[in-house]
């Protein structure tokens, strides 16, 4: 199973689909989310999800990109479903987000009328230009003074709470992810939706999703590099590997 390049967004086509994901990716990521997401999807993939992984390109409209996004996924599903790849049976659609790309699935979910199974939200990151843009305090102010996302913070709590439509929902941060906000977004979906609200803490930090495993090969001698390197991998495999499990756990309860 190979990535294809369809309509400029990356796809993953396993021989029998049970499901669909729309997948977005974290601010600076998101351009080549078959690359830096690739072992996360690829392993969904080997359990039967279609996925449809979007690039953008962060700008401060954050609206514009969710249009943008939603459009594009919507053209390739029908183009997809209309070929012999998936073609018209019943597939459910869940979207998956990390960081940013969370906040783009929930203005999906606020301002388009999308049909989904439920939405995966990894690291939901809603903070304003100042403190989502590295090295901006090391600027000159003065330049960014009147720059802020669309919409901003505050507003973005207000649209999720008045028009987010998406009933089921999975939370996940990471234990030692300080720029993670799901404590904020937390309430305001359990006040719509209560038990269809999920949330689960796991060991790793923001990047975690973008860990790669790689296959370490020691030498005829085991060196201490070696020793490193396999403790690296471990680690950043185990936390992969539960962040993987527990997203199967709640796409398919009988996996």
């Amino acid at each position: 199973m190979n990535w294809q390049e369809i309509s400029g967004q990356w796809v993953l086509i396993p021989p029998q689909p049970i499901g669909i994901i729309h997948f977005l990716g974290g601010a600076f990521v998101a351009t080549a989310p078959n690359i830096t997401y690739a072992w996360l999807l690829e392993e969904l993939a080997k359990e039967g999800y279609v996925i449809i992984a979007t690039p953008f390109l962060n700008t401060f409209d954050h609206v514009a990109i969710a249009r943008q996004v939603v459009n594009r996924f919507e053209n390739l599903l029908i183009r997809l479903q209309d070929s012999a790849k998936i073609g018209h049976r019943y597939l459910p659609v869940y979207g998956i987000g990390h960081s940013l790309g969370c906040k783009i699935h929930l203005l999906i979910g606020s301002f388009f009328s999308v049909e989904r199974a439920g939405n995966i939200l990894i690291s939901f990151n809603n903070y304003p230009v100042n403190q989502a843009i590295p090295f901006l305090d090391k600027v000159d102010i003065n330049q960014f003074i009147n720059l802020e996302f669309t919409p901003n913070p505050e507003e973005t709590q207000g649209i999720i709470n008045n028009n987010y439509a998406i009933r089921r929902n999975l939370l996940i941060k990471f234990n030692n992810d300080n720029l993670d906000q799901t404590n904020k977004l937390e309430p305001i979906l359990r006040e719509n939706f209560a038990q269809m609200v999920s949330k689960i803490s796991l060991s790793g930090n923001h990047l975690t999703p973008l860990s790669q495993k790689v296959n370490w090969q020691t030498g005829e001698i085991f060196t201490p590099l070696d020793a490193i390197a396999q403790w690296f991998q471990q680690n950043l495999s185990q936390d992969l590997q539960k962040l993987k499990l527990e997203i199967s756990r709640w796409l398919n309860p009988v996996f």
